[in-house]
């Protein structure tokens, strides 16, 4: 994909489509509900979810679909923990039994996680410049969803243009295909 990636529509449509681009109308929309944590968690990522997991759908920001996302969140969290932990109990440099010097694996493991929290903070709204890059409409925040009215109309047959209508529908000649 080039350029930068594309924002969510529900983020478009809050606030208030600015670019006035049409909304992609076969986008298909997740379920609601708050996603249920997943049992394979360990106990500090389920309590990091059990922080957040209800503000940010109190935000309007997870559904059922994004439970994957919340939990992958949490779990680089849970890891990011276990080694700062383990950085406090001992140094940051070791020494190999060669007598090299080099840093602790747990130091490698706490940048991957804080990186890994990092991407998945972004994408849920959980830093401070990824939700300054969100602006909702707060006018009328019990406005309803975007929907689509259907419009159907009926030929009558009666008429001559009607009933050329019903037998070439893309209104062209046949010489002009």
């Amino acid at each position: 994909m080039r350029g930068r990636k594309p924002k969510p529509t529900a983020i478009r449509k809050a606030e208030g489509n600015p670019g006035k681009r049409a909304f992609n109308p076969h986008e298909p929309l997740p379920p609601g509900g708050k996603p249920s944590c997943p049992p394979h968690l360990s106990t500090v990522a389920k309590t990091e979810w059990k922080r957040i997991c209800g503000i940010l759908y109190d935000m309007g920001v997870i559904t059922q679909i994004d439970r994957a996302v919340l939990a992958g969140y949490c779990q680089a969290y849970a890891r990011w923990v276990e080694a700062e932990r383990k950085l406090k109990e001992g140094p940051t440099l070791i020494k190999t039994p060669s007598g090299y010097v080099q840093q602790s694996p747990w130091l490698g493991i706490s940048h991957k996680n804080q990186e890994l929290m990092g991407r998945y903070m972004a994408e849920l709204g959980l830093t401070p410049a990824s939700r300054s890059k969100i602006a909702i409409d707060t006018r009328d925040a019990s406005r309803e969803p975007l929907q689509v009215q259907i419009v159907r109309f009926v030929v009558d047959p009666a008429e001559d243009d009607a009933q050329r209508l019903i037998e070439n529908p893309s209104g062209r000649d046949a010489d002009d295909l």
